[in-house]
């Protein structure tokens, strides 16, 4: 069986670690839950906020759920730091809830990947901030 890889892959350079991050950051604002979760190994582990999420099926349902109550999504990521398999980020999205408030969400990731780029654990602290759409400065 093949094995999967995900380009670029570590050890990371500078400008491998900023190709990673654009590449997810075009991934999630796809807001398709099955490409998202193509760049996660297939045991991946995540902490988002509070909740503790393993393995590629249970990213898609998290991702579909979160994009059902998150509408009109936009995310920008932002390098950090770099070592060989990992990266850290800074990020901010908006979204509108279902009642049609808006939000920025503000936060930083650690990720660390497997030797085929695969990204194998993620953990993300994330805070919500209210803002008025004539706020908004991610469209």
């Amino acid at each position: 069986m093949d094995q999967e890889i995900k380009h670029p892959i570590p050890p990371f350079t500078l400008e491998t670690a900023q190709q990673k991050i654009q590449l997810a950051e075009d991934a999630w604002n796809s807001q398709d839950p099955v490409k998202v979760s193509q760049a996660y190994t297939v045991d991946s582990e995540w902490r988002n906020r509070s909740q503790f999420v393993n393995g590629r099926e249970a990213i898609q349902q998290f991702l579909t759920e979160k994009w059902q109550s998150e509408l009109n999504y936009k995310l920008k990521k932002e390098y950090w730091a770099h070592g060989d398999d990992r990266i850290a980020v800074r990020f901010e999205y908006e979204y509108q809830n279902k009642q049609g408030e808006w939000f920025r969400a503000y936060g930083n990731e650690n990720w660390e990947f497997d030797k085929n780029g695969l990204m194998k654990k993620r953990y993300a602290s994330i805070n919500d901030v209210p803002i008025l759409e004539s706020e908004r400065k991610l469209k």
